[in-house]
């Protein structure tokens, strides 16, 4: 156990490649209770959250959700979240670690532009949030719910009974690992009791506990942003690979001038993933080495991959470094490994629908 964020999280059960493999071949259950909720909602909340995210907020059908990014006036971003579109709200999932500047920030912007007409709601403190993620994750939704599994294709969502109580429960079709997976937001008060119907299921078809150290190495897997790590108030969704995130023809957003910019005169730097051949552990920070020895960039994150027995890393490199097939280096206590530039993702065969 460590602490991240406020809470005492668990880095790994049993160990982590275990849990890592648990995943990608059967089940895994995450306890990611310390996510942030944040809910708008009121007359103009479309308006609003097209004017303070960088996604178009109005190709959202209902139960539907998407990717985005809240940025700063450079473009850069503040955080990278969900948005779920719900017949009355929207609800915002945050980082654990960005919950209160995220508030602050919406609540600034709000009194700005929208005081009368949007609400900004932290509700973070009253929700548990528990993922199944792995190939048989529908296997133990479906002895919790009655509720038509298939009907939820992936980043969607509904509301359904768990277990014996009818209370209405919001879960979704997403996760941070790849592979099919639901998300169970929980008011507090049901948590015990829905982690008790989840775990008792879970029994069934042998589902893993699964801590930090394997969320790491699961998201990375599948170049999976991680904000502190790959993104953050200095990096762009065009530079990080999340141009798909940018919709300039969306109408007015902060940030929005600035990678209107970028993009017309080209980014100068690009986040790649590296896979070695050689065994070696990378690290966030490590030095990226030109060939002529000199630095060129830092690793941002990086691991041994459990799923390709092969080192992985991502990096921001200069854009004529940036191609398929270009090796490059990194430094590790003073020695060199040298890793080639290849198509993101690293693993190719997740099971998300």
């Amino acid at each position: 156990m460590v602490p991240f964020a406020g809470y005492e999280m668990p880095i790994q059960y049993s160990s982590m490649t275990e849990e890592h493999l648990a995943v990608r071949k059967n089940v895994g259950l995450f306890d990611l209770s310390h996510m942030g909720e944040i809910e708008i909602s009121g007359a103009k909340a479309l308006e609003y959250l097209q004017s303070v995210t960088c996604n178009d907020v109005s190709k959202l059908e209902e139960f539907n959700i998407h990717y985005t990014g809240i940025l700063n006036e450079s473009g850069c971003f503040i955080d990278d979240l969900l948005v779920y579109r719900l017949p009355d709200k929207y609800l915002l999932v945050v980082n654990a670690a960005n919950i209160e500047k995220d508030f602050d920030w919406l609540t600034n912007q709000r009194a700005e532009n929208f005081e009368a007409e949007v609400n900004v709601s932290n509700r973070s403190a009253e929700f548990g949030l528990l993922a199944i993620q792995g190939p048989n994750s529908e296997k133990v939704m479906a002895q919790i719910t009655d509720f038509d599994l298939d009907s939820i294709g992936y980043y969607k969502c509904a509301y359904m009974s768990i277990g014996k109580d009818p209370k209405q429960i919001l879960v979704s079709r997403t996760g941070y690992t790849g592979e099919d997976g639901f998300e169970i937001y929980i008011e507090n008060a049901e948590a015990a009791r829905v982690w008790d119907e989840v775990t008792s299921a879970g029994d069934k078809v042998e589902m893993a506990y699964i801590g930090l150290g394997a969320r790491d190495t699961l998201r990375l897997e599948m170049k999976m942003a991680l904000y502190g790590n790959d993104i953050d108030s200095s990096t762009t969704p065009l530079e990080a690979g999340l141009g798909f995130i940018v919709k300039l023809k969306a109408g007015e957003f902060i940030g929005k001038r600035s990678l209107a910019n970028q993009k017309e005169n080209g980014i100068e730097r690009k986040l790649v993933a590296l896979v070695f051949g050689e065994r070696c552990l990378p690290r966030k920070g490590y030095p990226v080495l030109g060939s002529d020895g000199t630095e060129i960039g830092r690793v941002t994150s990086g691991a041994f991959s459990p799923s390709l027995q092969k080192p992985i890393a991502l990096a921001y490199v200069p854009l004529e470094l940036a191609s398929l097939g270009t090796t490059l280096d990194i430094e590790i206590r003073g020695k060199r490994f040298t890793g080639e530039v290849i198509k993101p993702p690293f693993y190719k065969n997740a099971s998300h629908k």
